[in-house]
């Protein structure tokens, strides 16, 4: 059983409506930089919740190339292990950190036998569904300047996008090289389009459209 459940909701929002039973069946793990978490093809055991550090999905080619599949700094990650029989991917630690494991039968037990649960459990996924399609379009779009702009305005506040993350790591979320991604800023700076300040990217034209 976690102690001082009330705090940790408090601050980590998606866990307030955990019910009690479900409460008393998870465990706190912590993680390092580097570990992996569960390996595609593995049958799922537990539901993850980060409550600090980030971990990230990803596929590996046979060229040995790497597709990032979902990054999650905070909240639920892998959602859709709880209704399959194996992971189809990789989950890997990018920043130490914590996390709550929860067990897959007692997760589906608590969904089955709680509106409150189950209510904000689809209205999570109906959260991570927007993000995805945003991210689909994203990458549809053809040059790293209209993908840059579209991140910005979809994820950003008026305008501005702080990163999270090293540009380097965001090139990949983006489907593109470091180097395409730096020299596609530097024409967005030259241009006007774009202030850079450190992690802070923002729009000096607020609101426009792609």
């Amino acid at each position: 059983m976690i102690g001082d459940w009330p705090i940790l909701a408090a601050d980590h929002p998606e866990l307030a409506h955990i019910p009690p039973a479900l409460r008393d069946a998870a465990r706190l793990r912590a993680f390092a930089a580097g570990d992996t978490l569960f390996h595609q093809g593995e049958r799922p055991k537990s539901m993850y919740c980060i409550l600090a550090g980030e971990v990230r999905l990803l596929r590996r080619s046979r060229e040995g190339g790497e597709v990032i599949l979902q990054r999650s700094r905070g909240g639920f990650f892998a959602e859709a292990s709880l209704e399959s029989k194996a992971y189809h991917c990789d989950a890997e630690a990018v920043a130490a950190g914590r996390l709550l494991a929860f067990p897959v039968r007692a997760f589906r037990e608590a969904l089955e036998g709680g509106a409150a649960f189950r209510n904000a459990w689809m209205a999570l996924l109906a959260r991570e569904v927007r993000t995805l399609r945003a991210r689909c379009e994203r990458l549809s779009l053809h040059g790293a300047e209209a993908r840059i702009l579209h991140a910005i305005e979809s994820e950003g506040k008026a305008g501005t996008l702080v990163l999270a993350q090293s540009r380097k790591a965001w090139a990949a979320e983006l489907g593109l090289t470091h180097e395409a991604l730096y020299r596609a800023l530097a024409r967005l700076q030259a241009a006007g389009t774009l202030a850079l300040d450190g992690a802070r990217l923002s729009l000096r034209q607020p609101g426009r459209r792609l």
